[in-house]
């Protein structure tokens, strides 16, 4: 499975309460990890049991390598189209609230980075992007015959050339596309995810349906998202309907929430097969 999109690095401070404007709180713990919508996605692939290829832009900047690290000890093939070492890769500061899992982000993402190697062709059984280097994302999408599915959060330019690109446009509640919808656009498969809400999907044939999500105890919700995401493109080879492939995503979703820290569920979803 490949890959292609943003690799940050999170700082993740778990407190009791959000602060307020002004206001300092201890932290209950910290952790440093890889983030990312593609490589969250890439992490859940590979406990999974898929064979996850991250490409991405992370340079060699001391702080790329916590990620790397995290990466490598997760099972992630990384393809790096390296910046200049100086330039740091982007940085995420997050609070989780500890009662709820809620959490707040303030991230830098990727918007000034750029890269000047070549993007490889690379075979592969599925496609995830996540659209945050859209040079990457439509040079992986015009060179694949793979399914490719799409993380679709939020709406970017480069969506106007991407999407009649897409096989599956995977996006969250909060995503608002200009008309024409994504269906006229030529996406053939739409899915809209809702936090603890059933998630949505309609073809472009006319087919529509919901899947309920499990009602757990959340624990941790960052990158909740990001795990549905890779675990419905690994289902994507593995599974044969949508709704099978959405069940098997909001299963993994679901287990990912009950469980604090960036990386504590991916043990608990290793090798996870519906079928």
């Amino acid at each position: 499975m490949l890959l292609a999109g943003l690799c940050t690095v999170d700082v993740v401070q778990r407190v009791d309460e959000l602060p307020a404007p002004g206001e300092k709180v201890q932290s209950l713990r910290v952790d440093v990890a890889a983030g990312g919508p593609a490589t969250n996605a890439a992490v859940t692939a590979a406990a999974l049991g898929a064979e996850a290829t991250l490409l991405t832009v992370l340079g060699a900047h001391p702080l790329a390598a916590l990620a790397r690290a995290d990466l490598e000890a997760h099972g992630v093939h990384l393809i790096d189209l390296a910046p200049s070492p100086e330039d740091p890769p982007p940085v995420s500061a997050v609070a989780v609230r500890n009662h709820d899992g809620e959490r707040t982000v303030v991230a830098r993402n990727a918007a000034d980075r750029h890269f000047h190697v070549k993007v490889p062709l690379l075979a592969a059984d599925v496609v995830l992007l996540d659209g945050h280097y859209p040079k990457l994302a439509l040079t992986v999408a015009r060179g694949t015959e793979a399914p490719v599915v799409l993380d679709a959060g939020s709406w970017k330019p480069v969506l106007d050339e991407l999407l009649p690109l897409v096989d599956v446009a995977a996006c969250s509640a909060h995503f608002a596309a200009p008309e024409p919808g994504l269906h006229a656009r030529g996406v053939p498969t739409v899915i809209t995810t809702a936090g603890p809400g059933p998630v949505r999907w309609s073809t472009a044939d006319g087919g529509s349906g919901e899947v309920p999500v499990a009602d757990v105890e959340a624990r941790d919700t960052l990158g909740a998202g990001d795990v549905w995401h890779g675990a419905f493109a690994v289902a994507v080879s593995r599974e044969p309907t949508v709704t099978d492939r959405i069940r098997f995503a909001n299963e993994v979703a679901a287990e990912r929430v009950r469980h604090v820290g960036p990386r504590s569920w991916t043990t608990a979803i290793a090798g996870r097969n519906r079928t």
